[in-house]
């Protein structure tokens, strides 16, 4: 990336080396990128730990290797490289084949296809992951699991959301 500092660089192969280590299922390698104190918040649903010992334990138990589903697409949108953070935006695809309790939490697999867009939040200190923070629509998740009904008047979309992230000419909801 152009105009990226030597310590911005260093954040990003530290999140590149963190996601490679959860997507691959290494507790170790993953929990080796991070602080002696870090949080992880899936904000919609309040998800994560806190602490060197809880964050262990909520990827030991929810997360690492257990992250999403066989089928998982991820399409990057945006990357934003601060001082101290790392902001990505996302659209994940997937079917909910295997449980996915980091964002599901006690759901069953419903075999339905879910596409949302994501924000992650990763802030670093003395050039480790201090916390990440992950936001999601988690209605349009609901509603695309047929768990909540847009039909009904409820203001939430599907899958049409993470589709307007992508394409900025996806016709606007009219209200």
């Amino acid at each position: 990336m152009a105009g990226v500092t030597s310590k911005q660089e260093a954040m990003l192969e530290t999140f590149r080396e963190h996601m490679s280590a959860e997507m691959n299922g290494d507790i170790e390698g993953t929990m080796a990128t991070m602080t002696d104190d870090p949080y992880v918040n899936h904000v919609p649903v309040m998800t994560g730990g806190t602490g060197r010992e809880g964050v262990r334990r909520f990827y030991r138990d929810h997360l690492v290797g257990k992250f999403f589903p066989p089928d998982v697409q991820m399409t990057p949108v945006s990357r934003t490289v601060g001082e101290d953070r790392v902001i990505e935006e996302l659209v994940v695809r997937f079917t909910h084949t295997t449980r996915v309790d980091w964002m599901l939490p006690g759901l069953q697999p419903s075999g339905k296809r879910v596409e949302i867009a994501v924000v992650v939040v990763v802030g670093f200190a003395d050039g480790k992951i201090a916390y990440e923070r992950i936001y999601w629509d988690q209605a349009s998740v609901l509603t695309q699991l047929g768990l909540l009904d847009a039909e009904r008047g409820l203001p939430v979309s599907g899958s049409e959301s993470a589709r307007k992230v992508l394409d900025p000419n996806f016709p606007s909801r009219v209200i």
